[in-house]
């Protein structure tokens, strides 16, 4: 096999190979007791149980957290839902819309939201979990 084959050959198998989500450890109270570890890309969430989340689009890249702005990452959901998690608890409460996530070099928090309207703040949260 040539160098150039083994080239492309390497590249379509990177290529074909999907992309694997970050893991997260749950850290707050509400993670711990709902979600349990997730693990989290720009296709959507899976969480501790084996329940999943799939996102339909990111639909902004700043939020607004405590009246300041910062780097998010906010996705519409494609099947909106409110799956069973740990204990029987639920994420939201009522189907979840949107997900927004932002973080700083430790520690990740993912809000959920149940609005018809993208959300710009974390002021419309249902729920919010904090992961490392």
């Amino acid at each position: 096999m040539t160098s150039r084959q083994l080239l492309i050959l390497t590249l379509s198998l990177v290529l074909a190979s999907p992309a694997l989500a970050d893991s997260y450890s749950a850290i707050s109270n509400t993670a711990m007791s709902i979600t349990g570890d997730i693990e989290f890309d720009d296709f959507g969430i899976t969480f501790e149980n084996g329940k999943k989340i799939t996102f339909d689009q990111l639909v902004g890249d700043t939020f607004v957290v405590g009246g300041e702005t910062v780097n998010a990452s906010v996705y519409s959901v494609a099947d909106p839902e409110d799956p069973v998690l740990l204990n029987g608890n639920r994420l939201c409460g009522e189907p979840v819309t949107y997900v927004a996530s932002w973080g700083d070099a430790s520690t990740t928090t993912v809000a959920v939201f149940s609005t018809q309207d993208v959300p710009s703040s974390d002021a419309d949260m249902c729920a919010s979990y904090t992961y490392e």
